[in-house]
């Protein structure tokens, strides 16, 4: 630990010294078109650098934990939709042969008769979504989830993706963290059984499920990852409450501070006289005194608000005072009325009939209830205050423990947990066995959906201004979200160097000595600081990726900003949990890394045409063809990855299975 500290602190030290000298000696402003995206793109990296540092300041590897506790009641979650009913058997069987005494549901959102058959027949319970949820938002799997809450009572929840084998020890080692009362959450790592020599696809990810989950732990910031992982139902119910209680604050002091608004409108036109003489025979005075007060009604409602009190009693003493307002604007109404027919009558000559003040009590109160009151602005109040839906008609329950705002609902979750003082664990022990993607197309959607759930996660709820968490742990949680933003930098740092040898020119202001002894020492303790933290552990292929795939990323980023900013409809698939028809290579899903690929190599020729034959400067050449190299070396995975044809177990594997 204390090797890894000082190579972290080392790191981050002479990354701020190179940065700095960037920023303040080295900018090329010439041409600051390509020079200041690149020191931009430096200083992201920087503070990815120190991101990743500051998560490994605490890496902790936790003992063995001690026995379960007794008597406890677990319920075991399989999620599915549309995956055969053979795969989702086979890990039901599974989890009903886990040793700790637990309940196996599968929770089937595809609603198939033949999966509720393959349940009954295996002897484990079968949940699928009522008619509640009929033309209502499903929120995929957070929904699915949701759902079975509210249908079954275990203390504690083991949840597991369709293809998630769990070993039979699964509940006897992640339940004894639940001795510590405000532990809510324990997370184990996903490894994938079916993944090929040298992982083409790069599916393990041995640096996350490993140091940098163990980082988190030390901050208290290990988070859910979908799959794999014991949660505490009463932690979960105490967050669905208090996001019920949330949404619908929020829903009620909206609607306030809009017909706050209607009402002051109303009253300045009343007042700058737009407005003045009467409305259906109702004096200005008298819409004057009912605007005042409905405007006073509602600064109390706000302040009861701010101030936590019972939000039903707070909305229902403001109905009933503009209730009152404007039944006494429908009294003055029907008198004015009742006077202009007693009027005509008497021109008429027509004798008045007796009028009884009370059979026009239940018109007085249906016209001031409803849009025949006789003030708009009144009614406007009136049915805003009506809209207020504490119910949450629009959803199928009106408690949501799991969170929806995201196509992965993991992250969410485990950060509301944090934010509410709640505990989480990770315990770094291989205890279900999954099935990774096996052909790029698919390895790419799963990528994609992680990537636009981590980046919706950030843009509606950014953990830096969460409140209720530590500022470690937010900064944990925006260090995994900063980390999706690399495809905008890998961008500009596949640009310059074309820049530079395509035409001449340098964002740097020379490759002088000083650059390099500015940039080297941070490089090269940067790459120790990744094999220390390592501990051994294969991270280059998690590197390659990490460069390759940067349309993804940035797609990623763009579509999740569409949909939370902009409201338009998210592009995301559920990830297929099988492999998917060999057809012809799908070189078309990296179009984009392969026209990159292609102007980088027409660059390092015309760079050494430049060079050659005009005598253009060499060091910077021989730098910038290095760096093509490099790009070239990381988005070379893809190539082995669009021929993978899918993982083959070898004959010793195939036998061992049968013997199982």
């Amino acid at each position: 630990m204390l090797v890894l500290r000082i190579v972290a602190l080392a790191t981050v030290l002479l990354g701020v010294n190179y940065v700095a000298w960037r920023w303040l000696e080295s900018i090329n402003w010439d041409a600051w078109w390509i020079a200041v995206p690149l020191v931009v793109a430096e200083t992201y990296s920087l503070i990815d650098v120190a991101l990743f540092a500051l998560t490994m300041w605490r890496a902790r590897e936790r003992p063995a934990p001690p026995p379960p506790p007794k008597g406890v009641t677990a319920d075991v979650f399989i999620a599915t939709y549309n995956e055969p009913v053979e795969l989702v058997s086979v890990t039901a069987r599974a989890a009903r042969d886990i040793r700790y005494p637990h309940q196996t549901y599968i929770l089937d959102d595809g609603d198939r008769p033949a999966m509720r058959a393959a349940a009954a027949e295996l002897g484990v319970g079968y949940i699928t979504r009522g008619r509640e949820w009929k033309d209502r938002p499903r929120h995929a799997k957070a929904g699915n989830i949701n759902n079975a809450l509210m249908q079954t009572t275990g203390e504690f929840l083991l949840i597991l993706d369709a293809d998630m084998i769990p070993r039979p020890e699964i509940l006897d080692h992640t339940l004894s963290y639940f001795h510590d009362e405000k532990v809510a959450l324990v997370q184990t790592p996903q490894v994938f059984s079916n993944v090929a020599t040298g992982d083409p696809l790069g599916s393990q990810a041995p640096l996350f499920y490993g140091p940098i989950q163990e980082g988190k732990d030390g901050w208290n910031a290990a988070f859910f990852c979908g799959s794999n992982a014991v949660l505490r139902r009463e932690a979960l119910m105490q967050l669905g409450i208090a996001g019920y209680v949330r949404e619908t604050d929020r829903a009620v002091a909206a609607t306030l501070r809009d017909a706050t608004r209607v009402v002051r409108r109303a009253r300045r036109r009343l007042g700058t006289g737009s407005a003045r003489g009467s409305a259906h025979g109702v004096a200005a005075s008298t819409l004057a005194a009912a605007l005042d007060e409905t405007a006073a009604a509602l600064d109390e409602a706000r302040r009861q608000l701010g101030n936590a009190e019972p939000l039903g009693e707070v909305t229902y003493t403001l109905q009933r005072r503009v209730r009152a307002a404007s039944a006494g604007l429908v009294s003055d109404d029907l008198r004015n009325i009742r006077a202009d027919l007693a009027e005509i009558d008497r021109l008429a000559g027509i004798e008045p009939q007796a009028f009884d003040p009370s059979d026009g009590e239940d018109a007085l109160a249906a016209l001031s209830s409803r849009e025949l009151s006789p003030l708009n602005a009144l009614e406007a109040v009136q049915l805003a205050l009506q809209a207020v839906d504490v119910d949450r008609g629009d959803e199928a329950q009106a408690v949501m423990p799991l969170a929806t705002i995201s196509v992965t609902e993991d992250m969410a979750t485990s950060m509301r947990l944090h934010a509410l003082g709640w505990k989480s664990v990770f315990h770094k022990e291989l205890l279900a066995d999954g099935l990774a993607p096996e052909d790029l197309a698919t390895a790419l959607t799963q990528r994609l959906r992680w990537a636009q759930g981590t980046m919706q996660v950030f843009l509606r709820e950014n953990p830096l201004f969460s409140r209720g968490m530590r500022f470690t742990q937010r900064l944990m949680y925006f260090s995994t979200m900063w980390s999706y933003l690399v495809g905008f930098a890998t961008i500009v740092y596949l640009a310059a160097p074309v820049v530079f040898l395509v035409f001449g020119v340098l964002p740097v202001k020379s490759w002088a000595p000083e650059f390099f002894w500015h940039f080297l020492p941070f490089f090269i303790v940067n790459q120790i600081l990744f094999l220390v933290a390592a501990r051994g552990l294969p991270t280059w292929r998690g590197q390659q990726y990490s460069l390759a795939l940067f349309p993804v990323w940035i797609r990623a980023c763009v579509t999740a900003f569409n949909n939370v900013v902009l409201k338009l409809p998210l592009d995301f698939a559920v990830t297929p949990k099988t492999k998917q028809a060999v057809g012809k290579r799908p070189w078309g899903k990296i179009r984009w890394q392969l026209i990159a690929a292609a102007i980088l190599l027409v660059s390092v020729i015309i760079g050494l045409v430049r060079v050659f034959v005009l005598g253009d400067e060499v060091i910077g050449t021989v730098v910038n063809v290095v760096w093509v190299a490099y790009d070239f070396v990381c988005m070379s995975v893809l190539v082995t990855a669009v021929r993978f044809q899918g993982y083959q177990e070898a004959p010793e594997e195939t036998a061992a299975a049968a013997d199982r």
